[in-house]
C-alpha cells in the first residue's frame, strides 16, 4: 500500500483527543475539500507491506491507540482491510477516518469508524454514500467540519434527520481551521468562531459536541506529523 507518513503524537479530534496515538496516513485522495490540511498526502509517499506498516506501528506504540487516516485510506480497501483486522488481533484500537465516500461494509467490526460528512461549503458535499448510515455500529462517530451558518444547519438537520446521536457513539461538530493556518496557536485561524457555533448548538440543543483541533493548539498548525 502506499504511505504518506507513520508517526506518534496526540490524538487531536474525535472522543479520543488528548490521548497518545499513531497515525497511519495513507496516500490519496478523490476529494478536494476546500480547506483541507493534508493535500501533501494527495500524491507521492512510499509502498509499504501490511507487515512493514504493522511493526513500525508496533515499534512507536506496542497495543495502543492508532489511526488510519489519509487522504482517504478507503481507495486502498484491498490491502488496508486485513491491516485493520491484524491491528485489531495484536491488540490495538483502531480507528479509521474517513469521508464515508466508499463503501464501508468490509471494515472489520472493531475499529472505530469516524464518518466525516461533508458539508456544502468543503465543495465535496453529497459525496457521503447515503448506505453506509447501515454500517454505523454504536461504538463509531459522526463529525461535520463546519464553516459558516450554511454548513451548521446543514450538519443540524442531517443529524436530525438520520438519527445519528441515536446510531453513534458521538456526533462531533468541528469548525474548519483555514487551510493556510500558521504561526498563532488559537482560534483566531478558524473559519468559524468556536463561540459562535457553540452558541447555535446551544440554542438548537442539538445532540453533538463541539469539537476542536487540539493538536493545532499546541502545535503551529502548519506543521506535519504532529
Amino acid at each position: 500500500m502506499q504511505i504518506t507518513e507513520i508517526y506518534k503524537s496526540l490524538q487531536g479530534e474525535s472522543t479520543y483527543a488528548g490521548l497518545p496515538c499513531v497515525f497511519v496516513r495513507l496516500t490519496g485522495c478523490n476529494l478536494r475539500c476546500t480547506w483541507c490540511d493534508t493535500e501533501y498526502s494527495f500524491y507521492g509517499g512510499k509502498k509499504m507491506t501490511a507487515t512493514q506498516v504493522l511493526e513500525e506501528v508496533v515499534r512507536l506504540s506496542p497495543g495502543g491507540l492508532v489511526e488510519i487516516t489519509g487522504g482517504e485510506p478507503m481507495l486502498q480497501e484491498r490491502e488496508l482491510v486485513p491491516l485493520m483486522q491484524r491491528l485489531l488481533d495484536s491488540g490495538h484500537k483502531v480507528l479509521l477516518e474517513t469521508s464515508g465516500e466508499r463503501p464501508l461494509e468490509n471494515v472489520p467490526g472493531g475499529v472505530v469508524k469516524i464518518v466525516d460528512v461533508k458539508c456544502p461549503d468543503s465543495g465535496e458535499a453529497d459525496t457521503f454514500r447515503m448506505e453506509n448510515l447501515e454500517t454505523l455500529r454504536p461504538h463509531d462517530e459522526a463529525k461535520f467540519v463546519i464553516s459558516d451558518r450554511v454548513d451548521y444547519e446543514f450538519a443540524r438537520d442531517f443529524t436530525a434527520k438520520h438519527h445519528l446521536a441515536e446510531r453513534v457513539n458521538a456526533v462531533l461538530f468541528s469548525p474548519a481551521f483555514a487551510k493556510d493556518a500558521a504561526g498563532a496557536r488559537d482560534a483566531s485561524k478558524c473559519l468559524l468562531d468556536p463561540q459562535q457555533l457553540a452558541e447555535w448548538m446551544l440554542e438548537d440543543n442539538v445532540p453533538a459536541r463541539l469539537g476542536l483541533q487540539i493538536h493545532k493548539l499546541i502545535w503551529d498548525p502548519a506543521m506535519k506529523g504532529v
